[in-house]
């Protein structure tokens, strides 16, 4: 990565139990293994708890915060997060860092050999999806097979890590429009309409938490979200 800016960018829904931890355990990563140059972005979406204070708090010439109110979804706060950041290579994770940080290096060796986009899939990982809870487990699988029947690409959509030449970044960010979970579907929807190459990634879960997503409730919403982001996709010029 000589000479090649690092972007990771957090996003982040009142977090301030972990964030200050998430933060020193990010800067200290990008200092070893960025070759100098790098940000951290930490996005708040609009926080009713202290995450935008604890991260404005922290004074360090990387890191910087962008904010919105009110709450608008991780969606948002992603796409807001991206398209602030400068980075040659930009890495977008969640603030509880659940994959871990150590699988970034081999996301950007798959930027730097030509790749566009690498996502980050529990699915190639034999312990991907170990002691997930079953019926998170079952709502991924069924999500997975429904979203590659109707994009005709298998990818593991919902997964938290991914990373993207700065170029992609701005072809795809500039463009999506979903606010919310399904926001991980349009990306790659966009991705695969732009023509851009998308790789994947091993990964699995190094950090356990309880999900803020609903089961039941947000599957509903991402199933109907992702026909509606499937017709939009189709139907405007990208």
């Amino acid at each position: 990565m000589q000479n090649q800016k690092l972007s990771l960018v957090i996003p982040a829904y009142n977090e301030e139990t972990i964030l200050a931890d998430t933060i020193d355990t990010a800067l200290r990563f990008l200092a070893e293994h960025s070759g100098g140059d790098y940000e951290l972005i930490i996005s708040d979406d609009g926080s009713t708890d202290r995450t935008r204070e604890i991260a404005q708090s922290i004074s360090d010439a990387h890191l910087r915060v962008v904010s919105h109110t009110p709450n608008r979804g991780k969606g948002s706060a992603v796409r807001e997060g991206i398209l602030a950041a400068t980075g040659d290579f930009i890495v977008c994770t969640d603030a509880d860092l659940a994959y871990g940080l150590e699988v970034v290096p081999g996301m950007l060796t798959l930027l730097a050999g030509g790749a566009d986009l690498a996502v980050g899939s529990r699915e190639l990982h034999p312990e991907g999806y170990a002691d997930y809870p079953f019926l998170r487990l079952a709502a991924s699988r069924c999500f997975h097979f429904l979203t590659g029947r109707m994009a005709g690409f298998r990818y593991d959509t919902q997964c938290g890590i991914k990373a993207y030449t700065r170029a992609a970044a701005q072809s795809i960010f500039t463009r999506c429009e979903n606010d919310r979970f399904a926001f991980d579907f349009e990306v790659l929807m966009l991705a695969d309409a732009l023509g851009l190459r998308v790789v994947e990634y091993p990964v699995k879960i190094v950090n356990h938490r309880d999900s803020k997503v609903r089961v039941l409730r947000d599957s509903y919403r991402m199933f109907r979200d992702i026909q509606r982001i499937r017709r939009s996709v189709k139907e405007r010029s990208v």
